[in-house]
């Protein structure tokens, strides 16, 4: 008997190791409700928070977790794809359930994708695409259509001018060199102004998606460029970075030079509804929800679409003032 109830304690101490063994975390983690077995720990690998729009995304993306009771370990990649692919890794040796990450570039990633498609992780890109040939190395992509946006930016450009037979010099500010949004906002962009040959993209530089690079970039090219109609900027914190370099160089933002900006942070907004901005295509950065749903999904290994799509829409100034009181970002 007492051989059998040592037996029994021994068995009960173990459980209890290996119970205390797999609950245990690393790295920086969010708080989860919930508990238990079915818990999922999703390892997330963020861009950076260059602008109001990736806080944004941030934000939406811890609080999701905690609501949905999936336990986050987060990692900022400060706009490096070498932190990236350093983060995913990690998350493989802590053996996570489910992996996402917004790519800084969208080359570069099949070894690493390949890593954890062998440790069979599964693998959700968020808010920016690769441009890997073998779609079987994640799950699903949710985030925006950037060249749609593009698209939307090039519509409204044309029916601003539809009635003037005059030369329109445009300016762009482009994100982040090689980045999934900055390669198709240019193409949307350049696919709908193409067909008339009165739009002139005259200057083209990258401002990082950051503010402080934007301003830097379109005072140089008010330098190099003193006839400019149109600005193009591929988000609202470069377009805001701008504006403040029109005004130090005696111009006035929205009139002698019409800006076009995407994502619809309220910043931008404000400025929109200011009339510093002419129109803003919204991107909208609150995937949390849907990211935690999907992440739920793949790890019972039940179906998802290969594409989500956000749905998103476009602001005048008119309906600028309208949204912003009740803007969540």
């Amino acid at each position: 008997m007492l051989k059998r109830i040592s037996a029994l304690v021994l068995a009960g101490l173990t459980a209890l190791a290996v119970t205390s063994c797999g609950s245990g975390s690393g790295g920086t983690t969010s708080a989860s409700s919930g508990g238990g077995d079915s818990t999922v720990t999703m390892g997330f690998s963020q861009v950076g928070a260059e602008s109001g729009w990736r806080t944004a995304n941030t934000k939406s993306v811890q609080e999701s977790a905690k609501t949905a009771g999936v336990t986050l370990k987060f990692s900022d990649a400060q706009q490096k794809q070498e932190n990236q692919i350093k983060a995913i890794r990690s998350f493989i040796q802590q053996r996570v359930d489910v992996i996402a990450f917004s790519p800084v570039v969208e080359s570069g990633w099949d070894p690493v994708l390949k890593e954890a498609q062998n440790a069979k992780i599964p693998v959700i890109l968020t808010d920016r695409a690769v441009d890997s040939k073998d779609t079987t190395l994640y799950k699903t992509f949710l985030g925006s259509d950037f060249i749609e946006e593009g698209k939307k930016a090039g519509q409204w450009l044309v029916e601003e001018y539809k009635d003037s037979t005059d030369k329109v010099n445009i300016v762009e500010l482009q994100g982040t060199t090689g980045s999934a949004p900055a390669n198709d906002r240019k193409a949307g962009f350049q696919e709908v102004i193409g067909a008339d040959t009165k739009f002139q993209i005259v200057a083209t530089q990258t401002g990082d998606f950051t503010r402080a690079k934007g301003k830097e970039v379109m005072e140089a090219f008010l330098k190099s460029t003193p006839d400019i109609d149109v600005l193009y900027a591929h988000n609202d914190d470069m377009g805001l970075g701008a504006i403040e370099a029109i005004e130090g160089a005696g111009k006035v933002p929205g009139k002698d030079i019409k800006i076009i900006t995407v994502d619809a942070v309220k910043d931008g907004m404000q400025a929109l509804a200011d009339g510093k901005i002419n129109f803003i295509v919204e991107c909208s950065p609150l995937l949390g929800p849907q990211l935690m749903d999907l992440a739920k999904k793949v790890v019972k290994g039940e179906e998802v679409p290969t594409r989500v799509v956000t749905e998103e829409t476009t602001f005048t100034q008119d309906q600028a003032k309208q949204a912003l009181p009740s803007r969540q970002y």
